[in-house]
């Protein structure tokens, strides 16, 4: 991942070329990635190069629904925020804007440390939505398929492998971090909330029954290799949602 992407992004789209110079401006300088549109076309153009986190939408665009604009975004990029600007002080609009898929609405005029405080914590629940989504993803390896949101293991040929709750907590933990040496101490902290035994004597037990369950050769294992003196490392490449995976 660039630096670039990993500042929050914030797409501002309003008619009025004063607010978006001093959205852009004061954001820009608080450490955001700005980029401006007057209206729905130039956001269509601007969403077609790059995916903000959060929006800043006009409720009132010339030639433009911005409650339309607001479904179009939310159909488009499910994930992404939408914060509605309005300068009409009518509740009605309000209860419209979240209705329609805004995650948060801001009447006109506005101080800009308002609007700084409602994007951050708006980047918060965008950011913590996106970790659960990627936490639940499909995690896929040498023909096995791991769904930590239905906590279920499937085999190449779609029947489910049976594993205990601490089976299955370990070889997440290990399908999170593949090709990374972990030792006994971290696997008891990825794991947390598991009953184990100070010197890790658990975790070894635990290992060799998971083994039986995933290697084609539990005396001589592929997937879940041993570092003497250190720990083990889950050396399987791994694919979430299509793409590899990496720690």
């Amino acid at each position: 991942m660039s630096v670039a992407s990993e500042i929050p992004h914030i797409l501002v789209v309003d008619d009025d070329a004063r607010i978006r110079q001093m959205l852009e401006h004061y954001l820009s300088d608080e450490g955001l990635r700005v980029t401006t549109a007057d209206g729905g076309a130039a956001m269509r153009v601007a969403l077609h190069k790059d995916n903000p986190d959060i929006i800043l939408l006009d409720l009132i665009l010339p030639g433009d629904d911005g409650l339309a604009l607001a479904q179009e975004i939310r159909q488009r990029l499910p994930e992404a925020g939408i914060i509605m600007l309005t300068g009409r002080n009518d509740p009605v609009d309000l209860v419209v804007g979240l209705e329609v898929g805004a995650d948060d609405c801001i009447a006109k005029p506005f101080h800009l440390r308002e609007v700084l405080a409602r994007i951050r914590s708006l980047l918060r629940r965008v950011h913590s939505a996106k970790g659960e989504k990627a936490g639940n993803q499909v995690l896929s390896f040498e023909g096995w398929s791991l769904d930590p949101g239905r906590r279920r293991l499937t085999g190449a040929d779609g029947r489910e492998v049976a594993l205990t709750s601490g089976e299955f907590d370990l070889l997440h933990a290990f399908a999170k971090h593949p090709q990374r040496v972990l030792k006994r101490e971290q696997l008891m902290d990825m794991t947390k909330g598991r009953e184990w035994d100070p010197l890790g004597r658990s975790i070894d037990a635990q290992i060799v029954r998971l083994r039986k369950k995933v290697e084609a050769d539990p005396k001589k294992p592929a997937l879940i290799k041993s570092v003497r003196s250190v720990g083990y490392v889950f050396a399987a490449t791994v694919r979430a949602g299509g793409n590899s995976y990496h720690d």
